[in-house]
């Protein structure tokens, strides 16, 4: 095996006896007899089982079968002998407000049939027709209907917040449906449209505009290489929570809109008759949490978080019955261990949140702002169970740059010995803990450790307004995410097991740690960060490579700067212990940043409140009070970098606006996040949210 090298400010030095020192070091962090009781108890059968538990329930927002799930996992807490186990309940009606987060009411729905006719009318019901409805009889529905779709056998097939409706109707093929082109000559009028996109992005042209009755869509899954592969496939669906134009939809596969297509390309009309009985309500957002008190007087009041999200269509197994189910089984080994007096009760308390995603979180830490307050670091599990069909690569993924810490590194020390440790079983068929459920693969994990990417609650906890570091583990790409694939036959209880003991191991690590830290695996994350660096300074200007250098410094000492002091204060409040890392050696040679001028000059400051990112579910906070206040657009939200998008560079510019930074450092540390970017787009949309009241410019 080839020795790890670094080149950092013009500089090569090898990592020594780095690499070997690390190897020797197995396991990780805790005693073997720790690793040992961990990897023994953790059993990928037993989360499988309460993965194919929750996978039963169609899990929307505020739902029934949100709250059958969410008493299920209650129920599995207190047989486990959890402190504290409660379920939550956080008004939702879609007037109140959790920080950035509108309140999304509740929905529900109990009937969704999609049939279509063989003949319109059909001819031994003409008498019984009556303003587009029929009132059939058993002959003529055997002779003249074809089910399409039923929400009782796949409750994907009816997009999300879809209204009751009971509509005869032609289908009316509009492609994608967005553009008003898109509707030239075709009558649409009364009629069901067939939109190749998510329903809710059509919903207010082809219904608000154009006076369509309702939606079928055949919306494809999150583009990866497989997309499009799996003809049969039916996405779940999104209607706009608060549209004022209320309609229906329903969702199908690939296979069935190719055949309306080619028939209404041959001039054939399709009768639809949609029966809908669905809608939004007042409910709650609901949030199941346990705990496992630590010993320590002076710091159970400080909290390790294990968090999932409990919300998703039926199955939904992957996404995200996975992480829930890994969790508890985290909860369940965790307290079996802790009362056998196998592992030692840690300092701190830990505790197991399961919330509907983001605006669950939200409502959680805004709702209960002692909740943030406890809360040291989290571990996230969206999406950690899938098996070799599904095509997946496990990440343990950092936090944004606007957040350095050090417990990524501790996630990534176990993760790697998992790796090493499950080749080494593929391999030879021999190893000491190989993490291998008897019911499930022998295949090497192959973890990798990942950049900071965005899209599941660890944003929320990772926002400023919080500034919780947050571990996620994750699965991607995953072939049938979001689609009626994602089931319990392609989850893998080995790799649940090895999810588990992964979160289990470095949240038990991290309730319990108190002075000096793992320096030794934050050299070897910055080992790979530095890697990572000289591969991203190969594709840029001699100018912005300068500044990604000079920004992995501040990154690295910022790291460093987190471990913990003695007395046991949040993890992000540390000392920097440079003695333990030669950083200053990458200073060498390194200009000074590039002087601020101008507009560039000027310092923003993030306002107490509303606390949140403003990416959050099913509502648009920029949007909203940008229009309120006459902004237009900012051209930083449709940027597409190096490494990033437009949302990815919104998010860390937020987070950056700390008060101290000023707009052309904050253009400098979005440019070494994702990739140049320039500075006049960075300062309009500082400009545009301190117009919506979000940032203020310091005197």
């Amino acid at each position: 095996m080839k020795k790890a090298a670094i080149v950092a400010g013009g500089l090569c030095w090898a990592a020594l006896g780095l690499e070997a020192e690390l190897r020797a070091q197995k396991p990780p962090l805790l005693p073997e007899k720790n690793v040992a009781a961990l990897a023994n108890e953790l059993s990928g059968e037993t989360a499988k089982r309460n993965l194919e538990g929750i996978a039963r329930f169609h899990r929307q927002r505020g739902s029934k079968g949100f709250h059958e799930a969410a008493e299920l996992v209650a129920d599995s807490l207190r047989e486990y002998g959890m402190s504290d186990v409660v379920i939550l309940q956080f008004p939702a009606d879609g007037k109140i407000f959790y920080g950035t987060q509108r309140s999304r009411p509740a929905w529900d729905a109990e009937v969704g049939d999609l049939i279509e006719f063989d003949s319109y009318p059909p001819v031994c019901n003409q008498e019984k027709i009556e303003n587009g409805k029929l009132d059939f009889n058993a002959e003529c529905d055997q002779a003249n209907e074809r089910k399409i779709a039923s929400y009782e056998a796949e409750p994907v097939v009816l997009a999300e917040d879809s209204e009751s409706a009971d509509v005869t109707a032609e289908l009316v093929d509009v492609g994608e449906g967005t553009k008003d082109t898109d509707y030239g000559g075709k009558d649409v009028k009364g009629k069901i449209v067939l939109v190749s996109v998510q329903p809710g992005a059509a919903q207010d042209l082809a219904v608000g505009k154009f006076g369509a009755s309702g939606i079928v869509s055949y919306a494809q899954n999150q583009k990866t290489a497989w997309s499009g592969e799996n003809q049969d496939a039916i996405r779940w669906g999104h209607l706009e929570t608060f549209s004022p134009n209320k309609t229906f939809s329903f969702m199908v596969s690939l296979k069935t809109a190719r055949g309306f297509q080619e028939r209404l390309g041959k001039g054939e009309k399709i009768t639809l008759h949609a029966v809908v009985k669905a809608g939004q309500h007042a409910g709650n957002y609901e949030v199941v949490t346990a705990t496992i008190a630590g010993a320590d007087p002076k710091l159970r009041g400080h909290e390790m978080v294990f968090s999932c999200h409990l919300d998703h269509q039926r199955p939904g197994a992957n996404d995200n019955a996975s992480g829930c189910a890994t969790i508890l089984e985290v909860a369940r080994t965790l307290q079996k261990l802790i009362d056998e007096k196998k592992l030692e009760r840690p300092a701190r308390t830990i505790r197991f949140i399961f919330p509907a995603e983001i605006e669950g979180t939200m409502a959680l830490l805004n709702g209960k702002p002692e909740f943030a307050k406890r809360i040291q670091a989290v571990i996230h599990m969206d999406m950690v169970g899938s098996g070799p069909q599904s095509k997946a690569v496990f990440h343990v993924t950092r936090g944004p740059m606007s957040l350095p810490s050090f417990v990524h590194d501790v996630a990534w020390s176990f993760a790697e010995w998992v790796n090493q440790e499950s080749y080494k079983f593929a391999a030879t068929g021999e190893a000491k803990h190989p993490m291998v459920a008897p019911e499930g693969g022998k295949e090497p994990l192959r973890a990798e450790y990942s950049a900071f990417t965005m899209g599941s609650d660890h944003d929320v906890y990772q926002d400023s307004s919080f500034g919780i570091p947050a571990i996620y583990l994750n699965d991607w790409p995953d072939r049938f995410i979001h689609t009626n694939f994602d089931s319990a036959a392609n989850i893998d209880p080995t790799k649940l097991k090895r999810a588990a003991f992964i979160g289990a191991a470095s949240g038990y690590y991290l309730a319990a740690i108190s002075s000096g830290g793992p320096s030794l695996e934050v050299q070897a994350g910055e080992i790979l960060r530095s890697s990572e660096v000289q591969r991203r300074i190969r594709q840029i200007a001699e100018e912005d490579a300068q500044n990604l250098r000079r920004r992995f410094v501040e990154t690295e000492r910022e790291i460093l700067g987190s471990l913990p002091h003695s007395s046991g204060s949040r993890f992000t409040e540390g000392e920097i212990r440079s003695k333990t890392m030669p950083l200053n050696i990458l200073n060498y040679g390194l200009p000074e940043a590039k002087s601020a001028a101008g507009e560039g000059a000027k310092v923003f400051s993030r306002k107490p409140q509303p606390k949140g990112p403003l990416a959050v579910f099913g509502y648009d906070y920029f949007a909203q009070h940008a229009k309120v206040a006459g902004t237009t657009t900012p051209k930083l939200l449709s940027y597409e970098g190096l490494w990033g998008g437009g949302q990815e560079y919104a998010y860390e510019a937020l987070n950056f606006a700390d008060g101290k930074r000023n707009a052309q450092e904050i253009r400098d540390a979005l440019s070494a996040e994702y990739g140049p970017v320039p500075l006049e787009l960075v300062i309009e949309y500082l400009r545009a949210l301190e117009k919506i009241g979000v940032l203020e410019a310091a005197k």
